[in-house]
């Protein structure tokens, strides 16, 4: 592939040896720098906010130009440099692939899989040229069925075949993340779109009631965004889904997305139901497609020409990833998936989940993004008291706003509107203009797209750390919300607790609840309670026969010290969230209920 005489960068990559998880690649670079080509492995990958130094998986490298070997110096971490020569430069490395996640590449006898961030150097200063890469599948006779799922443009492979593919640069090369294997793979049409699951791990999936179901959501996200055309930003779409014996993530791309589940959570033949494994799924499936649009297209300026070698920062994942976390379960309802009191279960959950963190009060969404390379991706046994998540919350931000623009211009506007218009003016052309929304930018646009002023709200909701309104708001739509304290018993001893061992140890010590005051801290074991050994049952046993106010004489171990303390204990706070659909809440109110759960601006539920 030459685009107007330029030498595209070539690479090719094969699983060299299964066994030992080690990919090799192949680069060439047509024209290297004349003072000492330098190359880098991305320090992250996009659409996971925390430094992974991919390079630390390089387990040898070397370079060659015209049958001689070239000296290669290392920079930093992930750079490095080769002398000058004269002609084309290759570097042949290996990768170990181990790490079995959405986000980087793993290899072994049973399948393949890679992000091009975790194997694809860098060729610094020619990012803008095209690129060229070779998948070939592993020697051997046992690897005579395997095959490849990925989007990358075919440059002469066939479509699910190993052979040539192409990028128009750096950028879209690792934009496409590859599977190899044995798979099952099965197709759908929707918004105008060629759409493609393949499964890979031992599972007994009904493909068939998948396709149908995925087709349903894959609609709705794109009537939603192209209420006209309804149609898709792209021809042809991939879930890469990776069954397990337990796992749960997603991480979006352009035109795919790589997806890693419990087999149990997906659909069996003969189920009927959406139970509540598989509507995890669905969710995780619908949240990593709405993302298409909002991230892949519609980006953060911050993220419109990412560095891929160090942070990336930006105030607003509240909007890119909370948003995204707001949609992905109305969109189960509003493509008739899931009724509305299960929907309502689900969105209880997640108010239950903020609730119950501290954190909330300590930090704000804004912040939370802000500093997502260095807290969310690495929680700690402080996190809930210390952070806010963007996605949690951040949804909940996205429902208030919703609430207060549907309530406040009679359900003819809503946050679809303000999606629309990101869509319009940031993420249908975002390839061609690479233009984000800017920091200071949100206010105003969602002023244009519903004519209110809410910048208080933002201030106080996203930048700011007060309760939202969601009863009163709620109760606009006719639904009820309600606070109880759940199962936790008649007290709370204002901890996380952890098993290890039959021994109970502190998690979490919440701030300024009953075992924090006392001085536990994460990590003592608590040995006696009042004179009495305790276990997880034997704790809760003496709990249940408690009272606020009591007192307890606790032994504990911090370490390998035995220390005694005073603990007295909390009526446990009412954080888990009821939400039922009022009794006769007036026409307006379902008025605009079937306006938010269907989708139209004032319709009945769809």
């Amino acid at each position: 592939m030459r685009r107007h005489g330029v030498e595209p960068v070539s690479y090719r990559i094969v699983p060299v040896d299964p066994h030992a998880h080690l990919f090799e690649i192949t680069l060439t670079i047509a024209q290297p720098d004349a003072e000492g080509q330098r190359v880098a492995l991305p320090a992250w990958i996009p659409g996971s906010y925390m430094i992974r130094e991919f390079a630390r998986h390089v387990v040898s490298i070397g370079a060659r130009s015209a049958g001689r070997a070239v000296r290669l110096r290392k920079l930093d971490k992930h750079t490095w440099q080769a002398a000058r020569c004269d002609g084309p430069l290759t570097l042949v490395y290996r990768v170990y692939a181990r790490d079995l996640s959405v986000r980087a590449a793993h290899l072994d006898a049973t399948h393949g899989f890679f992000n091009g961030t975790s194997v694809f150097l860098r060729v610094l200063g020619q990012e803008e040229r095209p690129c060229e890469v070779l998948i070939e599948p592993p020697s051997g006779e046992e690897y005579a069925g395997w095959r490849v799922a990925t989007t990358l443009p075919e440059a002469g492979a066939r479509r699910h075949g190993f052979g040539r593919y192409r990028a128009a640069d750096y950028d879209e090369l690792v934009d496409h993340p590859v599977e190899m294997g044995r798979f099952t793979l099965d197709a759908f049409e929707a918004g105008g779109a060629r759409h493609e699951i393949a499964i890979t791990g031992r599972h007994d999936a009904d493909t068939a009631r998948l396709c149908r179901d995925l087709a349903r959501i894959c609609a709705q996200h794109a009537r939603l965004f192209e209420p006209r055309t309804r149609r898709a930003p792209l021809e042809r779409y991939l879930f890469l889904v990776m069954a397990v014996g337990e796992g749960y993530g997603g991480l979006e791309h352009r035109s795919s997305t790589a997806l890693i589940c419990s087999r149990n959570d997906l659909p069996w033949r003969g189920q009927r139901e959406v139970s509540e494994a598989y509507r995890t799924f669905l969710g995780l499936a619908s949240h990593e497609y709405f993302h298409t649009w909002n991230v892949r297209r519609i980006r953060p300026a911050a993220f419109a020409r990412h560095d891929l070698q160090q942070e990336n920062y930006t105030r607003l994942l509240w909007i890119f990833e909370g948003f995204t976390s707001y949609y992905d379960d109305l969109i189960l309802v509003r493509s008739g998936l899931i009724g509305r009191d299960a929907y309502l279960d689900l969105l209880a959950k997640v108010i239950t989940g903020v609730m119950r963190g501290p954190g909330r009060r300590a930090q704000s969404v804004a912040e939370s993004s802000f500093d997502a390379w260095i807290k969310y991706y690495r929680p700690d046994e402080n996190s809930p008291n210390a952070v806010a998540s963007y996605y949690a919350k951040g949804s909940l931000v996205a429902l208030a706003l919703d609430l207060t623009i549907r309530s406040r211009t009679g359900g003819r506007r809503s946050l679809d509107d303000v999606m629309r218009l990101m869509w319009t003016r940031y993420g249908r052309d975002f390839f061609s203009r690479r233009e984000g929304l800017g920091e200071e930018e949100f206010p105003r646009l969602l002023e244009e797209a519903v004519g209110l002023r809410l910048d208080a709200q933002i201030r106080n909701w996203a930048y700011g750390t007060a309760e939202l309104p969601l009863a009163p708001l709620l109760k606009t739509v006719g639904v009820e919300l309600a606070f109880g304290r759940g199962d936790q018993g008649p007290v709370s001893l204002g901890a996380r607790l952890a098993t290890r061992d039959r021994q109970v140890e502190i998690a979490t010590a919440y701030s300024g609840q009953a075992a924090q005051r006392a001085g536990l801290s994460a990590g003592d074991t608590l040995v006696a309670v009042d004179g009495l050994r305790v276990d997880e049952r034997a704790l809760k046993a003496l709990l249940a026969r408690r009272k606020p106010g009591d007192r307890l004489r606790v032994h504990a171990f911090r370490r390998d010290e035995l220390f005694e303390c005073e603990l007295e204990l909390d009526a446990p706070p009412a954080t888990d969230a009821k939400l039922k659909l009022m009794p006769g809440p007036g026409a307006r109110a379902t008025r605009l209920l079937g306006g938010w759960l269907g989708g139209g601006r004032s319709g009945p539920a769809g």
